[in-house]
């Protein structure tokens, strides 16, 4: 088992997944570690994902642990086994780590939905929109840590194109559309970008109104992504500490709810593209 410096959210999940079977099973890692004839310490880092796991081996575990979910147990050992790197990993050591861990997931996940508040989603940011928020937030980054961060934002479109899209659901606040960010020529441009996106298919977009009555949820943004299994799911949540990785099934369970309360105040499909046009025209 190779140990990790530094794990991936991907490879903590899985550590984290095969953890849950254990205690399912009703096992410590001392018994399941005396199985393998490893030791406790060498179990501890694969649930930790500090250690590399075979997908032979967690068939093995399955097996052990009495577990009979064969889409589970094939799930986590295509995990196991995926050694493809990706784009995002050109960004290593370049970018902070959770940069890279979004990406990625992303980048694996069946369906995304996002609800956004203040800001465009970074998904549909134009250049100059990504620029001028990073900016405006981390105003002592020098350009030389500035553009690899709109690089990056702008290459984690790499889902919503080409041959097999991932499918893209998106809630944006009125606000966030309205707002100046820079100037009118940038908010215009960024605008028409979304209505590009909309018209090509790669986004499903709706509109909370600025005056629509009952909405409460200025702090429900989110970007929940779909797992191959409803097991694996996975939200993504911004915090005072940094994004947040969700994947217990309470959490994930009290998010969807709130997914769909926040949907019923938003504007149909075809509304938010006529509401999107207008806002524009009126620039």
């Amino acid at each position: 088992m190779a140990a990790r410096n530094h794990p991936t959210a991907r490879q903590v999940r899985l550590g984290a997944e095969l953890r849950k079977l254990r205690e399912a099973a009703g096992f410590k890692a001392r018994e399941v570690a005396a199985f393998l004839n490893s030791t406790s310490a060498q179990m501890s880092q694969v649930e930790a994902g500090i250690a590399a796991v075979s997908a032979e081996r967690i068939r093995r575990l399955a097996a052990h642990y009495a577990c009979t979910d064969e889409a589970l147990i094939d799930a986590l050992a295509a995990m196991a086994g995926d050694r493809t790197r990706g784009w995002w990993d050109e960004y290593r050591g370049v970018l902070p780590q959770v940069n890279l861990d979004v990406a990625e997931a992303e980048h694996h996940a069946t369906h995304l939905r996002e609800i956004v508040i203040t800001h465009v989603p970074g998904l549909l940011q134009t250049p100059d929109y990504a620029r001028t928020v990073f900016r405006y937030m981390r105003p002592e980054l020098p350009d030389s840590e500035v553009e690899p961060r709109v690089e990056h934002r702008l290459r984690r479109r790499a889902v919503l194109e080409g041959d097999s899209p991932t499918p893209y659901e998106t809630i944006v606040h009125e606000f966030a559309l309205r707002v100046r960010i820079a100037d009118r020529q940038a908010s215009l441009a960024q605008l028409r970008w979304i209505l590009d996106q909309i018209e090509q298919g790669r986004t499903t977009l709706r509109v909370i109104p600025i005056d629509q009555d009952g909405f409460a949820g200025a702090g429900a943004s989110m970007m929940y992504m779909d797992g191959p299994l409803p097991q694996l799911d996975t939200c993504l949540r911004d915090t005072p500490t940094g994004t947040a990785f969700i994947d217990t099934e309470p959490q994930l369970a009290q998010l969807r709810t709130l997914f769909r309360r926040v949907e019923k105040a938003t504007l149909t499909p075809a509304a938010s593209r006529d509401f999107i046009h207008r806002l524009a025209k009126d620039l």
